[in-house]
Parts: structure tokens; C-alpha cells; sequence
């Protein structure tokens, strides 16, 4: 379809969901102007993943199941609504960073369906690393736990908004990447990361002013390990694949619980 500049207000979320999870929705559009209005709301994407997410943890605990399980039905909705392809783009990355080869021949890498131990690795440590600080927020309380699951979905989101700005190429000319790379003004990005920022300081207030700013914090902490992988990508490929988006949104979502698990619950977290 050709660009054009005008937007329908639906076409952006008709983008971000239809894109970015497996929620059936029909993308009417799909040039770089879509593609804009689908990364700034990549956020409410990752807020339908992770009120879905916290749902099922939810639901575990009144049935009577433990944090641990409710830890690993959290983890396991965000994989599913997204069929993988964020697990399978961070097991891809790290392949391809791993490998030692040049550009081309690490793409390449990236490329083929197996998974190589780089990405076994890397697949194990994150997702044990999502798992046992969700259990962690979980058996401090459900609202924590629920909490989490919510912000590191939309954290996750939010990457990718950061790492779709203007200034960061596509490595190949061809996929995901290559369709959203550099659509984002970095205004607009940095709104959104405002935005989201504000979002989660609010969620978190219920549960006392240092839940309020932790949970506030946790969203630019995250984007900074993102940050740090989004450089060494476009350095290392020259720069950014569908493989590296899904490995931002990974590591974003696993700092995110990181931060909110460290230090114990509030006075009113417990």
C-alpha cells in the first residue's frame, strides 16, 4: 500500500496488536506511517499481554496453587500470546552475538530454525530469572505479583518503542525489523517512555509511596540494559532485525522484575 501521511487513530493500535501479539486483529495498514502509530502504542499491546498474564497468576492463587506456579503462569501467557517470537528472537540475538562471526554470517546464524547453545543458555537464565522474581513478588502479595506481571509487559513494549526511534538502521532490508526501524522521532519516543513511566509510579501508589517510585523506576532502569544490547546489536549486524526487537523486549521485561523485586515489599506491600 502506498504511504501516505494521514492515519486512521486505530490504524497504530491496529499495528501494535496485530504485530506484536496474536490477538486477531486485522492490520489495515502497512507502511512506515502504520508502522509509526503501531511502535507508539506498542505499550498498550504489552498492557493487554500483561493484564492477561496477571489474570492467570491470579486465577492460580485462588485455586490454591502456590507463587511459584502462579510465577510460571505469568511467564508462560506473554510467551503464548506472542507464539515465542520474542524467546525465539532473544535466543536468535544471542546466537548471533555469541557466533564470533561477522556480520552477514551472524545474521545468517540468526536466521536458521535450531537454536544453538548461546540461545539455550541465554533462554534458561532469562526465563528462571522471570520465574523466581515473580514467585518473589507473588509470595510477598498478589497485588505485587499482579503488579509485576503488568509492568514488565509493558516495559517489555516500551523497548521496542525506544529502539524503533530515528537513528537506529535495519540490518536487513527485509522483515520487522526493516519495517519499524527508525519510525519512531525520538520525541515521541521519549514521551511515550514518560508516559509509561508516570503510568507505573500511579499503579504502584496504591501500595505506599515506596512502591509508587520503585515501581516508577523500574521502567527507565530496564530500558537501560536495552539500551546497552540495542548499541552492541547495531554495532555487531549493523543494525536492528524482527531477532533483535524480541531480544529488547526480553531483557527490558526481566529488568523490570528485577528491580521490582529487589528490596522487599513496602510497608503496605506485605
Amino acid at each position: 500500500m502506498p504511504e501516505t501521511s494521514s492515519l486512521d487513530p486505530l490504524d497504530g493500535p491496529r499495528f501494535a496488536f496485530g504485530t506484536l501479539t496474536v490477538i486477531p486483529v486485522r492490520v489495515h495498514r502497512w507502511d512506515r506511517v502504520a508502522a509509526r502509530g503501531g511502535m507508539l502504542c506498542a505499550p498498550l499491546a504489552g498492557l493487554a499481554v500483561g493484564v492477561a498474564a496477571a489474570g492467570l497468576g491470579l486465577s492460580l492463587l485462588l485455586l490454591g496453587a502456590g507463587p511459584l506456579l502462579a510465577a510460571v503462569g505469568s511467564v508462560a501467557v506473554p510467551a503464548a500470546l506472542t507464539r515465542g517470537l520474542h524467546l525465539d528472537g532473544l535466543a536468535d540475538t544471542a546466537d548471533g552475538l555469541g557466533s564470533g562471526k561477522p556480520a552477514e554470517e551472524a545474521l545468517a546464524i540468526m536466521k536458521r530454525s535450531d537454536i544453538g547453545p548461546f540461545g539455550v543458555l541465554t533462554l534458561v537464565l532469562t526465563l528462571l530469572a522471570q520465574v523466581a522474581a515473580l514467585a518473589g513478588l507473588y509470595g510477598d502479595s498478589w497485588a505485587r505479583g499482579a503488579l509485576g506481571a503488568v509492568v514488565s509487559a509493558v516495559a517489555a513494549r516500551l523497548a521496542l518503542t525506544v529502539a524503533a526511534r530515528t537513528g537506529v538502521p535495519a540490518a536487513r532490508p527485509e522483515g520487522l525489523g526493516a519495517a519499524v526501524a527508525g519510525v519512531v522521532p525520538v520525541p515521541g519516543a521519549l514521551a511515550v517512555a514518560a508516559a509509561v513511566t508516570l503510568a507505573a509510579g500511579a499503579a504502584g501508589a496504591p501500595l505506599g509511596p515506596w512502591e509508587a517510585v520503585r515501581t516508577a523506576a523500574a521502567v527507565p532502569l530496564c530500558l537501560v540494559p536495552a539500551e546497552l544490547l540495542l548499541r552492541r546489536c547495531a554495532q555487531r549486524f549493523g543494525g536492528v532485525t524482527g531477532d533483535v526487537f524480541g531480544a529488547l523486549a526480553e531483557s527490558a521485561a526481566t529488568a523490570a522484575l528485577l528491580v521490582l523485586c529487589l528490596g522487599g515489599p513496602g510497608p503496605l506491600g506485605g
